[in-house]
């Protein structure tokens, strides 16, 4: 396992939500991360206590955490180190009520 893998590895392990996107939080740096970050406060979910990791700033991670997952892009949700999917899978497990249940949230 590469030094990327691990830290991509221990993050995952260690957060209760993780989001691998491009940008931060407060500030996405694409639609899909941005949507992600939407589809996330709409399930009642604060901001503030998910573990966000940038892409951008980490070439490393970014092309780690595509080979960590076998999912091609980004943004990537973790839920309890299980991968959730990208945004269109959040969407749907949004839109399903299912991604409400798994975070154990109450949508808003």
């Amino acid at each position: 396992m590469s030094d990327a893998q691990q830290r991509i590895d221990e993050l995952v392990k260690s957060n209760d939500i993780l989001l691998f996107m491009k940008g931060t939080a407060s500030f996405p740096q694409c639609g899909f991360s941005g949507r992600a970050i939407q589809i996330l406060k709409a399930c009642g979910v604060d901001t503030k206590t998910i573990k966000t990791v940038n892409v951008l700033e980490d070439d490393g991670i970014r092309q780690g955490i595509k080979e960590y997952s076998s999912w091609p892009t980004i943004p990537q949700l973790y839920i309890k180190g299980e991968f959730i999917g990208g945004s269109d899978i959040m969407m749907e497990m949004y839109e399903s009520g299912e991604l409400v249940q798994v975070l154990g949230t109450q949508a808003s």
